[in-house]
């Protein structure tokens, strides 16, 4: 007879899911499902709020990466104002930025998938969580905790905030940054630095470890979509939109980021809140693709700067197309992230205090586009006359990736499960396939329209009584 194996909740990421493998009558798996089953709906939050206020309000999606919804949102309102921002605002944008995708990287592969990679897939579970860590490396905790400190600090020394800071707005940043807050971070650069290689150079003597994991991880395979700076280097503020095949070659190159809507298309499915994003030309769900660090190094011809650019060398001559790689790629760009923030401070304009321009609204339609740390994050507004916006779309990150996750946990449960047979240590393979992507479920759940609802009613010792789905 069919089953259907349920893992609920998905442990070890942000926010609320479960996934469900669906077998045939031989125990063979016939699909998978990613069931996103929180909705946080800003999109429509946003309907008659005055323009200026989406950056402050839309950081409130996520207390994890709220400065990506910052600049995103801000960008989207300097085109509503049709002003061109003081260079020195970009510079500081783009270093607050950067200490977010670091703290935020450090978080996900220090907190939520190193328990797997010390004690293996099959480890014990009672173990194989942040307590087991500490109790059996803690220096690999306290250099996690170190580097998420680091980028936490920059944010508040930036933002006078670690979360939710109000700094970024429409037309610039608030406030210029200090001589004694740039020393501060300079100061903090180094150590930071110095441990986020090690780090890397951990996780790559570890890899062999799970060559069978990176096999499975390694079945999807799909195009890669990033933003792309100059000469197509790693890019996390500005630059164009950039989607290559699974070789590398170009599919869209050099597009003008607010034009993302000429290649993207959304899609609405009915089993969870999550939007699924398509590549337009090759129709839903054959247009998947991904985003976030794997795609961005994947995408990247450089990093421009020194030891990041040597990671990049050696992580291009893997097999980097396995999903298992994103934690790789995490941690090449903590070490960008940090490198690049002490270029940027060694440039003495960056204390210019000209870092905010004001206008009025001069355009009804705005587009902000930035990379997060899961990936490329769209910002889309519309107003009236009066400033109020009268539309709000936002394709996040983990929604970008949601047809590939979905895909990712069904070849992984092939992979692993025969004959109906599984272990506990099978179905945490299935979750890690998610872990990998690093979803943040409180930043993408916007989907309306077909509303998925599955009620059960059970009796105290567990039988189902009753059941409503729609």
């Amino acid at each position: 007879m069919s089953k259907t194996i349920v893992i609920d909740p998905v442990t070890r990421i942000e926010g609320h899911a479960k996934i469900t493998i669906h077998l045939d009558d031989c125990g063979e798996v016939e699909n998978a499902f990613f069931h996103v089953t929180q909705l946080r709906g800003f999109e429509k939050f946003a309907e008659g709020r005055p323009f200026a206020e989406m950056p402050s309000l839309m950081s409130r999606i996520c207390g994890i990466c709220p400065v990506s919804h910052l600049i995103a949102s801000a960008k989207a309102c300097d085109m509503l104002m049709a002003v061109q921002i003081p260079p020195v605002a970009a510079q500081l944008r783009r270093i607050i930025n950067l200490a977010q995708i670091a703290q935020s990287h450090a978080l996900s592969f220090f907190y939520l998938s190193s328990p797997d990679f010390v004690f293996g897939m099959d480890g014990d579970p009672k173990q194989r969580n942040i307590v087991g860590l500490a109790q059996n490396m803690p220096e690999l905790i306290r250099d996690g905790i170190h580097l998420r400190k680091t980028g936490q600090t920059i944010i508040e020394l930036l933002g006078d905030k670690k979360i939710h800071p109000g700094w970024v707005v429409a037309g610039g940043v608030n406030k210029p940054l200090s001589k004694m807050h740039r020393e501060e971070i300079q100061a903090m650069l180094p150590d930071a630095i110095a441990i986020a290689e090690k780090n890397l150079q951990w996780f790559i003597e570890q890899m062999p470890r799970f060559d069978v994991e990176i096999s499975a991880f390694a079945k999807v395979e799909s195009m890669y979509m990033s933003l792309q700076g100059k000469d197509g280097q790693l890019e996390t503020y500005d630059g164009s939109l950039c989607l290559t095949d699974s070789s590398g070659n170009a599919v869209v190159n050099g597009l003008a980021s607010e034009d993302y809507g000429s290649i993207i298309e959304e899609k609405i499915t009915p089993n969870s809140y999550l939007k699924s994003p398509y590549y337009k030309p090759h129709g839903f769900p054959n247009g998947m693709y991904r985003v976030g660090p794997l795609a961005r190094l994947h995408n990247a011809q450089s990093c421009g700067t020194p030891r990041a650019d040597k990671a990049l060398t050696r992580f291009k001559q893997a097999n980097s197309r396995s999903s298992f790689y994103y934690h790789y790629a995490r941690l090449i760009e903590i070490l960008y992230a940090f490198e690049k923030i002490e270029q940027i401070l060694a440039d003495e304009s960056i204390l210019n205090d000209h870092v905010r321009a004001h206008a009025s609204p001069n355009a009804y339609e705005g587009f902000g586009v930035a990379e997060a740390p899961r990936g490329t994050l769209m910002h889309h507004y519309k107003i009236d006359k009066n400033g109020l916006i009268t539309y709000a779309d936002l394709i996040i990150a983990t929604g970008h990736n949601n047809l590939a996750m979905n895909r990712e946990i069904t070849e992984t449960a092939r992979f692993f499960i025969k004959g109906g047979k599984f272990t506990e240590g099978i179905l945490n393979r299935v979750e890690a396939a998610i872990r990998a992507y690093d979803p943040c479920l409180s930043c993408s759940t916007h989907a309306f329209g077909q509303m998925p609802l599955h009620i059960e009613l059970r009796s105290s010792s567990g039988t189902l009584l009753d059941e409503l789905k729609r």
